[in-house]
């Protein structure tokens, strides 16, 4: 009874001793080398799908719309008939046309015949010269007025071929706004529009860049760093919504002549295949341009950068296991990581779960981990996110 009664006691000593030693033990954090690798750094900006061609149909004769040949919103190809205006009176402009014709060459036969035969008596000295002049011009008259008449006829011919109205490009057209039977004006500025028609591929992509970027780019481009979007068609990547891949690829065409006043950007503007006409006009999208060469870069997870005031930290676990604050400029993410401009090498060995537990001067027990990389979906590239 005495014993068990001095084991008892005994035991009951010991248990706190055991919970102090315990709650002395340094805390345990996962730790991981920084991801050392060569990235390049991709800016994001975000834009509208445009057409490339975008044509407004509208009559070049007026007349009575005959026929709608198109179904709204069908694709078109260049040169397909799409409207028919009643032809009757162009084909009888035409024929009046031709009529005039041979009548005018009928009598511009029969002024070289004339000024022959006055040719001819002159040289018999039967006539005068005045005579002859006379019949020159006339034959010169009549001359003229085949060239107008064939003129007429030609602008009569045009306007019965306006009276079919084809796809100046190839698209998707919208609704018909007139209907068949109504009057439609034609050959003047405000000619009525039947529909419009949008190119689809390809198909462009504008966006603005801001005062900083732009000037970004013109130093890298003056460097040698990074070729002119101006000069070399820069590849690009885009994406709309609800896509988490970059795989539609393409290539910048155009950057503006000048800053907006209003806006303090420039405008750019990329190109891309869209064979299976799926992206349209006024689209909004993320577009993805080359920001830097590539260069071999430092990341660290997002988790692992703690916020001192304005200062960025990352928590380096020095010898001993003691935690030694490492103040380091944080760059883009890349890959899921965040890039550290400066303050690691990739040496070092960080806290990158469990931050809160470390605190400076003092020692963890760390626990080796890797840090995952995922690549951001662009064909296996190293992007960045904003």
């Amino acid at each position: 009874m005495t014993c068990r009664l001095g084991l008892v006691l005994l035991l009951s000593c010991l248990t706190p001793l055991a919970a102090t030693a315990q709650g002395n033990a340094p805390p345990e954090v996962d730790v991981a080398k920084p991801v050392s690798q060569q990235i390049q750094i991709w800016d994001q900006f975000t834009g509208r799908f445009e057409a490339q061609e975008r044509v407004e149909v509208r009559a070049r004769v007026s007349g009575y719309l005959q026929s709608v040949n198109f179904t709204d919103g069908q694709i078109v190809n260049k040169g397909d008939l799409l409207y028919v205006i009643d032809p009757r009176p162009f084909e009888a402009e035409v024929g009046r046309a031709r009529a005039g014709v041979l009548n005018a060459r009928s009598q511009l036969t029969l002024a070289e015949i004339e000024l022959e035969r006055a040719e001819e008596l002159l040289e018999r000295r039967t006539i005068s010269a005045s005579e002859v002049d006379r019949r020159m011009a006339q034959r010169d008259i009549a001359s003229a007025e085949v060239q107008s008449a064939e003129a007429l006829l030609r602008t009569a011919e045009l306007d019965l071929e306006f009276s079919n109205i084809r796809s100046p490009i190839t698209g998707r057209i919208s609704e018909t706004f007139v209907d068949i039977g109504n009057l439609v004006s034609g050959g003047m500025t405000q000619s009525t529009l039947l529909a419009t028609i949008v190119s689809l591929d390809p198909i462009y992509f504008e966006f603005d860049v801001s005062e900083q970027a732009y000037l970004k780019y013109s130093r890298l481009a003056r460097s040698g760093m990074r070729s002119s979007s101006r000069e070399t068609a820069n590849p690009v990547y885009v994406r709309v919504s609800g896509e988490d891949r970059w795989t539609r690829r393409g290539h910048m065409n155009y950057v503006a002549n000048e800053i907006g006043d209003n806006t303090g950007t420039v405008r750019g503007r990329a190109i891309f295949e869209n064979d299976d006409y799926f992206l349209q006009p006024g689209l909004f999208g993320q577009l993805r341009l080359i920001g830097s060469e590539p260069f071999d870069g430092v990341l660290v997870p997002d988790e692992a950068l703690v916020s001192d005031q304005s200062v960025k930290l990352v928590m380096v676990v020095g010898a001993d296991n003691v935690i030694e604050p490492r103040p380091v400029t944080p760059g883009p993410i890349v890959n899921g990581l965040r890039v550290i401009s400066d303050g690691l090498t990739g040496e070092e060995t960080i806290v990158v779960n469990g931050v809160q537990r470390a605190r400076p001067g003092a020692p963890v027990t760390p626990n080796p981990v890797e840090i995952e990389v995922t690549l951001d979906g662009l064909d296996a590239t190293p992007v960045v996110t904003e």
